[in-house]
């Protein structure tokens, strides 16, 4: 299996600036899948038994021509590979490049491109070859090439099953609503995670999103009403304004018109840090049957209110209580 490619200035910066940090705060580790037509960072697709447990899933999907130009990639499964990489040593070897990369000379010829692509390399007192994922950078001054260590690429089988749950898992809820200040919802929920380890969380078909934790001494809650809604919607009964939120969210799950599910904070903590990839909107809903608690990042593309169709990003939270629908 081969991949090479290089690195386009726009598809660079994404991930420097963007996606890199974002994945690493939610896990040390991630899957690349390079496919004919695009390039994926995939976090717990295939579970984890290190020490991110069994926590969100999160899909970074890119278009191979934003990332990438004279893209090529080719195996014997498709033109498909898939390896997994520590996140904080791809970040630091994309940084190195742009360090070098950014020595060229303002005035004159356009620097050559970061180039990346995949090797068996042989190192100092190993007995075998090991797979890299290299990096080539000249700038004016120097030219430097970095190897970073990946696993061993996926199997037939494991590409397969990779495919399998990166297709389960594009399932949009029925219901989906925008926070329109993400920040505000991190704040919120910083200071719920200090009364509780688990959230309940609604989604109402009248745009609402009710969050809330319960212990056996307090019950503390917040919620954000006439959100945006994507999907299917209802018209919220006028005697629902009369009572609490909590019984509020009861009656609408009674009627089919919302769904719950319990999370655990941790997780949500870990997919709120994917703010730092800098979306234009965030949603959230519930999948049908209470699946999981699914937060969809939308993408503008520069200078427009149009979706950027060569992005796509999104997390996926296990659910600790099996939700009532």
């Amino acid at each position: 299996m081969k991949f090479k490619a290089s690195f386009t200035d726009d598809g660079i910066s994404l991930l420097d600036k963007r996606f890199l940090p974002a994945l690493d705060k939610v896990g040390r580790v991630c899957h690349v899948y390079l496919t004919p037509t695009h390039a994926m960072l995939l976090h717990n697709l295939l579970g984890s038994a290190g020490p991110d447990g069994d926590g969100p899933q999160c899909v970074a999907q890119f278009a191979k021509d934003l990332l990438f130009r004279d893209y090529s990639v080719s195996s014997r499964d498709a033109n498909r590979v898939a390896f997994s990489v520590d996140v904080a040593l791809l970040q630091r070897a994309l940084r190195s490049a742009l360090a070098v990369h950014a020595q060229w000379p303002a005035a004159g010829d356009a620097p050559a491109a970061i180039q990346v692509k995949l090797v068996n390399k042989q190192t100092a007192g190993s007995r075998s070859a090991a797979p890299f994922l290299t990096f080539e950078t000249k700038g004016a001054r120097s030219a430097v090439v970095q190897d970073v260590p990946i696993s061993k690429p996926l199997s037939r089988s494991d590409v397969a099953r990779l495919q399998e749950a990166l297709d389960a898992a594009q399932e949009l809820p029925e219901t989906l609503v925008q926070v329109p200040d993400l920040p505000q919802l991190q704040n919120l929920v910083d200071r719920l995670k200090n009364i509780g380890d688990l959230l309940t969380v609604n989604v109402t078909q009248y745009g609402d999103l009710h969050l809330q934790v319960s212990t056996s001494l307090v019950t503390v809650g917040s919620e954000f009403k006439r959100l945006r809604i994507l999907g299917v919607r209802a018209n919220a009964p006028v005697g629902d304004q009369n009572v609490s939120a909590t019984t509020r969210m009861e009656m609408a799950v009674e009627r089919g018109e919302a769904l719950s599910v319990q999370v655990s904070m941790k997780h949500l903590v870990k997919s709120l840090q994917c703010h730092l990839a800098k979306p234009d909107c965030t949603f959230y809903g519930i999948a049908p049957n209470g699946a999981c608690l699914t937060v969809i990042f939308q993408y503008f593309i520069p200078g427009t209110r149009v979706t950027d169709k060569s992005i796509s990003f999104y997390c996926r939270l296990p659910v600790l209580d099996p939700g009532t629908n």
